[in-house]
């Protein structure tokens, strides 16, 4: 691995696959991130957990503590310029706690409770405790006796509380030295702020898009998801997916290849949208009539196809909506890497792939603005 590497980010699909193989595909990366010389873990999840009491993250960070000899880790989704929040160790989607947010409608993981710590623990091996703003609000000093004192006293985890930045930015400093850490990409922004290089643009521009011919996927049923698709519809060329078509493997492949015909044969100045974005109403009708988990999986399988047939015909930017789309996406587009690029919003910055002439941007569902799909076009692709 070259020297100039600072930090090696490993991409894998685990949040809704079996926990067996969410362990073992976490465990191999770990194997190989050791192998490079990392000193750190670092277990990066969405910022609304997106884990119920079967979910795999209690699991995979149970693994990577007992792979790395650790007694002792943390929990920190929070981030606050998104409006994801911690506070005595409940998590907050803007000014509503997470089971009372759209998050309690997610079609993979519903959540339906939003004290951290009993997520935690109905998933895991050990207690959770708290690091309250409080403590916080201390310093950094105070945050480091306070994990000090729950791990003397049994505890095997802390959810940390986070409502500002500035919160963040003390969380990377007493976590400096730690082993493994878990938590949403905000987490990174103290931790980031104490590895800092010098030459911070010079890699942005290696992953600055690159001109093209482009498309929007949008897989997500997401609050904010539905609001962005509703607005781009007004300005681009969209279409709708058909899960009916998406079921049977016989009639799959035709309609990729006509969705993949349809979007080519656009000249619009935006991108063209193919969405399977549903209000929750239409999402549960979907998932009553066809089944959650075999519609899911059949969109998925249809989005795999489209990206694969479209990046073949010449498509080199690729705008995705949906942490399970974006998974299927960079799969099937064959990315084993990626030049992380300048930020369109807040946890979403455009990416270029190491090997090949593809650009990306890969939306969680509830991030971006409702002009996000725009704005990532015209401020960066012009």
């Amino acid at each position: 691995m070259p020297e100039a590497i600072d930090a090696l980010v490993i991409s894998l699909k685990t949040r809704s696959c079996p926990v067996v193989e969410a362990t073992q595909q976490s465990l191999a990366a770990l194997s190989w991130l050791q192998q490079q010389g990392c000193k750190q873990i670092y277990f990066k999840y969405c910022s609304t957990f997106d884990s119920t009491a079967k979910g795999n993250i209690g699991p995979v960070t149970d693994a990577l503590m007992d792979a790395l000899d650790t007694p002792f880790t943390v929990f920190s989704p929070a981030l606050p310029v998104n409006g994801r929040t911690v506070y005595q160790g409940y998590l907050f989607v803007m000014n509503q706690l997470l089971a009372e947010s759209g998050m309690r409608h997610h079609p993979v993981n519903p959540m339906t409770d939003s004290y951290l710590p009993r997520l935690v623990e109905s998933q895991s091996t050990g207690r959770c405790g708290v690091v309250s703003a409080h403590v916080f609000e201390q310093g950094v000093k105070a945050v480091r006796q306070e994990l000090a004192r729950l791990q003397q006293e049994g505890y095997r985890y802390a959810v940390l509380d986070a409502l500002t930045e500035h919160h963040l930015e003390i969380q990377g400093k007493a976590l400096r030295d730690a082993p493994l850490v878990t938590g949403g990409s905000g987490l990174a922004i103290g931790l980031a702020r104490q590895w800092a290089q010098e030459n911070g643009n010079q890699a942005r521009e290696a992953g600055r898009p690159l001109a093209g011919r482009g498309v929007v996927l949008s897989g997500s049923c997401s609050q904010m998801t539905n609001r962005q698709v509703a607005h781009y519809r007004q300005i681009a060329p969209a279409r709708e997916v058909d899960v009916a078509r998406c079921l049977s493997t016989e009639t799959l492949a035709a309609y990729a290849h006509e969705l993949a015909e349809w979007v080519l044969g656009q000249e619009s100045v935006l991108a063209p949208l193919v969405f399977a974005t549903a209000s929750t109403d239409a999402l549960a009708a979907i998932q009553q009539q066809y089944g959650a988990q075999k519609a899911s999986q059949a969109v998925e399988t249809l989005f795999s196809q489209l990206a694969a047939r479209l990046a073949a015909e010449g498509v080199t930017c690729f705008i995705v909506a949906g942490g399970e789309t974006s998974g299927v996406v960079t799969q099937s587009l064959g990315i084993k890497g990626f030049h992380i690029g300048p930020t369109i919003s807040p946890g979403v910055p455009w990416v270029n792939a190491l090997d090949k002439p593809v650009s990306l941007a890969l939306k969680s569902g509830n991030f971006g603005d409702e002009a996000f799909f725009s704005r990532a076009q015209r401020e960066f692709l012009s």
